[in-house]
């Protein structure tokens, strides 16, 4: 028997529904969901019954700014995130291209990094429970999570981001996380050692995550659907895949199918230019196809734009001003919602630069921001 079964057969846990977290003190969890895995190890799980200065909803880069930048200028600062700290760039297995970094950070060790340095500076985290709700209460802005708690606080920072874009297929679907994953390639890499390997996507996030994987991996093909990787990848980048041996690049290539018992065993492609259709033996698929908003928790009183990305400060008047249902004497500020007081930072915002720094840069400016709002009284 492997080292999992013969772990499952001590803690009695044989027949139990996989996957398993075995826990230090011998508590055995079953399937757990992020909230009671976020419980066992002792995170807080509910919000304060207080009033604090700002909530930041998110945890990516833009979050972790607002939250170390508010928290370090004496806001009282409370972070929600319902899944993982760092978004989608902690998940990015090296970030070449951010400041200060000549030889590049892993987006894991970056967010680490401002995680530790926010909670330093006393920045309350609510972890599990992704927001539900947003209303106003007189001067505070209420937000809901799931489960029926309320945060209150005096500003809002929405840093919410954007979530994966799901391939659509139900038999892939069924094997997220058991060969089929999205943007895992960081935690998942050293699991495919020796082994055949796609991504599919060709924007940078594709691109760096096949770089990581073929330093494991026997061989990555990277499934682009267009004709060339020049169009939507950085020009590092493609020499680097291009320089890699056993990275392969197929172009004009759609997954229409796969499947595999209890994990991916295979993959079916079609080439757009032939119409030719192939099964291939594959091991794992990685999925970075692009993302979208996550803001349809929010209520119909803050704009968003067609895709759903959240319109702020100068977008809002563009049909002149007073921008339409804006309810205040003044202008909206840079970065503030059509519901003053509330704020959208990093790739959540409409027209935002997807880039680590400008998210970053965006975070830190908000709580600029919310300084001025809260200094003003300006409900």
């Amino acid at each position: 028997a492997g080292p999992g079964k013969v772990l499952l057969e001590q803690a009695g846990a044989t027949a139990a529904t996989l996957p398993v977290v075995i826990m230090f003190d011998g508590r055995v969890l079953e399937n757990p969901s992020n909230t009671q895995l976020a419980e066992a190890i002792g995170m807080r799980t509910s919000p304060g019954p207080g009033l604090y200065d700002v909530a930041v909803i998110g945890a990516g880069p833009a979050g972790l700014a607002a939250a170390v930048y508010g928290a370090s200028e004496g806001l009282s600062t409370v972070v929600l995130e319902p899944e993982a700290i760092g978004g989608q760039a902690g998940t990015s297995s090296r970030i070449r291209n951010y400041l200060g970094f000549p030889t590049g950070v892993s987006g894991e060790d970056l967010a680490v990094r401002a995680y530790t340095q926010a909670w330093n500076f006393g920045a309350d985290y609510v972890y599990g429970n992704p927001a539900t709700g947003l209303r106003t209460q007189g001067p505070e802005r209420v937000v809901t999570v799931a489960g029926g708690d309320e945060v209150r606080s005096r500003a809002v920072i929405i840093a919410t981001g954007v979530s994966y874009r799901r391939l659509g297929i139900p038999s892939l679907d069924a094997l997220t996380g058991a060969g089929v994953f999205y943007g895992a390639a960081t935690s998942e890499a050293k699991a495919m050692k020796d082994r055949q390997v796609f991504v599919v996507g060709g924007a940078n996030s594709a691109g760096q995550a096949a770089v990581h994987l073929a330093r494991y991996a026997a061989r990555v093909t990277m499934l682009v659907r267009g004709q060339s990787l020049a169009d939507s990848m950085s020009e590092y980048l493609v020499k680097e895949i291009t320089s890699t041996p056993n990275i392969a690049v197929r172009y004009n290539a759609v997954v229409t199918g796969g499947g595999g018992t209890g994990r991916l065993e295979s993959l079916t492609l079609l080439d757009q230019a032939s119409g030719a259709i192939q099964t291939v033996p594959a091991a794992a698929v990685f999925v970075l196809i692009g993302a979208e908003p996550r803001t349809q928790w929010l209520p119909d009183g803050i704009r968003r734009d067609r895709w759903g990305f959240v319109v702020t400060g100068p977008d809002l008047m563009a049909g002149g001003y007073p921008a339409e249902g804006w309810p205040l004497q003044r202008a909206p500020m840079l970065l503030e919602s059509s519901l003053p007081g509330v704020f959208a930072v990093g790739d959540v915002r409409c027209g935002s630069v997807k880039r680590v720094a400008s998210a970053v840069g965006e975070g830190s400016v908000a709580i600029r921001l919310v300084h001025d709002y809260l200094r003003g009284n300006r409900n």
